[in-house]
């Protein structure tokens, strides 16, 4: 008994010390390679010594993150498994999974050399990971932003020598959205940090700012005039690259006909129920005009903000009496009107510090109709934020979706699985919930919110079988829109920008992918507890995973590799 005991410490104790010098090599990785060749996302995730930095995107740079990204991948695929934890043993999967992913964008999807948009966006981005939160002092963060500002012009300089024949659509959509980062950078930067006083900052600030607003115009004279007339490449990444995108973001390798006919089944049965709830609601109505008055049925716009208010507290309270999720804080996030810089950008959205950020407040943002806008576009706008609309938005976004996953995530106990995630994890949780809580009662039983909820879940279901059929070539742009349209029932204006989004987005089906994944696993796991099954209990197991692969969450309350579809 006690010389059983003793092995059984003897091997913890080597575990963790086998994770202990792994959890150094991650932090390696991530100080020498991932946030010393993208400060960026050293900043996003709160490590501050990165603010002043920006990545000049340059061929030469790019060649040498490609070399320490294979060096990299050599030293991670050396490091033995054996030993580890089942949690670090993950974590090392995750970490080989995350780089092969870089090299595959670098080296054979080669975004860099076709999307002019990464580089003026990303250039706004640097600045709005800075300007976003108050971590510091806006003093303090002013000076970051002039620091990044003034070396924005290497990454002008990088795209004129990186892009080479880049899609039509690339070039249009970059030049679609130049004008509104010209805004950004001409009154949104400067109103962010208006309550600074030192003159001689204002006077670096206003000079380095007038440098990026002028550096863009350029860029958008040279995209049109230079590049636009060149820009005649291909956006399709091409089957393979489509597969190996799968298997390294989200390690799914299921062949993708198999994948494809997954997709239209789950259409098939949402168009199915969408009809048969419309024939509910009123069988004499086609469920278009149904739809057409659900989007009628929302608040003014000076109730708006306390309509979400009131959506989040019902949810949160819901959450809690029928014992979904256990939510690990009881701070809500601050609900407040959009900031100005972001306005332009989005409608409703979820701003969570990163996961070492000092600065632990979280924002859910609704962006209200201008009240300079004409009474039919503030109508059209408020259609938008119907009383569907807010519920499902409030629960994908905060209750039980992105903010509680991101309260979880907190409390997880590794760099890699706090820093390292993916789509079919987190996207798929926060679409998971908008169907969830619907069929655990909330809103009880209202047949409106179904629909609502049923159309959103087309739109992503659409979003998957385009982005498959687009990039391996069965299916043209123009059959994506009209697809979207007639499968998907959205409008047509909305099918526009979805179909541009997969031409850059080939992966935007991480939200049904995750949604049917977790469904899978429930059930599974279902079946494994038998009469011990609860849903919290699940939820909870899913969450202390943090937003791996479904695959390792599967690994994690199963204990084996079965299919995760």
């Amino acid at each position: 008994m006690a010389a059983g005991l003793l092995v059984a410490l003897a091997q913890t104790s080597a575990a963790q010390n086998r994770d202990a010098e792994f959890g150094k090599l991650a932090d390696q990785y991530f100080n020498e390679l991932v946030f010393h060749f993208d400060p960026v996302a050293g900043t996003s995730a709160g490590f501050h010594q990165y603010d002043s930095l920006l990545p000049s995107s340059s061929r030469a740079e790019i060649e040498a993150q490609i070399a320490a990204l294979h060096k990299w991948q050599a030293e991670v695929e050396g490091f033995d498994a054996r030993g580890l934890s089942p949690w670090v043993s993950a974590d090392r999967d995750l970490m080989l999974a995350n780089i092969r992913g870089s090299l595959l964008n670098l080296e054979a999807i080669r975004g860099w050399e076709k999307n002019p948009d990464n580089y003026s966006s990303g250039i706004t981005n640097a600045i709005f990971v800075i300007m976003s939160r108050s971590y510091a002092p806006a003093a303090e963060r002013l000076r970051s932003v002039i620091a990044r500002e003034r070396l924005t012009p290497m990454v002008f300089q990088s795209a004129r020598a990186n892009l080479k024949n880049p899609p039509r659509i690339y070039t249009e959509v970059a030049l679609e959205q130049l004008p509104g980062l010209i805004s950004f950078f001409e009154h949104d930067v400067p109103l962010a940090f208006q309550q600074v006083k030192d003159t001689q900052l204002l006077g670096e600030f206003q000079r380095s700012n007038q440098a990026v607003i002028a550096g863009l115009r350029a860029y958008g004279d040279w995209l049109k005039s230079s590049l636009l007339p060149r820009s005649h490449g291909d956006f399709r990444i091409g089957a393979e690259n489509y597969r190996n995108k799968l298997l390294y973001d989200e390690m799914v390798d299921v062949p993708l006909d198999r994948l494809l006919q997954i997709g239209f089944d789950d259409l098939h049965r949402n168009q199915a129920e969408f009809k048969r709830v419309a024939a509910q609601i009123d069988p004499k109505r086609p469920p278009q005009q149904i739809l057409d008055e659900l989007e009628r049925d929302h608040p003014p716009a000076d109730k708006l903000l306390q309509a979400f208010r009131d959506v989040l507290g019902s949810l949160r309270n819901f959450i809690e009496v029928h014992h979904i999720v256990m939510i690990p804080s009881p701070v809500p996030p601050i609900l407040e009107e959009s900031p100005p810089f972001m306005r332009a950008l989005t409608t409703a959205s979820m701003d969570t510090p990163g996961p070492y950020e000092k600065d632990k407040e979280a924002f859910f943002n609704v962006t209200l109709p201008d009240s300079r806008w004409p009474a039919k576009e503030k109508e059209e706008y408020l259609e938008g934020l119907n009383r569907g609309t807010i519920v499902s938005t409030a629960t994908h976004e905060a209750y039980p979706g992105h903010y509680v996953q991101f309260l979880w995530v907190q409390g997880l106990p590794t760099k890699v699985r706090k820093l390292i995630g993916c789509g079919s994890s987190a996207e798929g949780w926060a679409h998971y919930s908008e169907q969830m809580m619907l069929d655990q009662g909330y809103g009880n039983g209202d047949l409106k919110l179904r629909l609502g909820q049923l159309q959103d879940a087309l739109l992503r279901d659409a979003r998957y079988i385009v982005g498959i059929q687009m990039h391996t070539g069965r299916m043209t742009f123009e059959q994506a829109l009209d697809f979207f349209v007639k499968e998907g029932y959205q409008t047509r204006p909305m099918a526009e920008k979805e179909a541009k989004r997969g031409t850059s987005d080939p992966t935007y089906l991480v939200y049904t992918l995750g949604k049917l994944e977790i469904l899978k696993l429930r059930e599974d796991y279902r079946k494994a507890k038998g009469s011990q099954f609860s849903l919290e209990e699940f939820h909870n197991a899913f969450m202390k995973q943090g937003t791996p692969p479904i695959k390792i969450v599967r690994r994690a309350l199963l204990g084996n590799d079965s299919p995760v579809l």
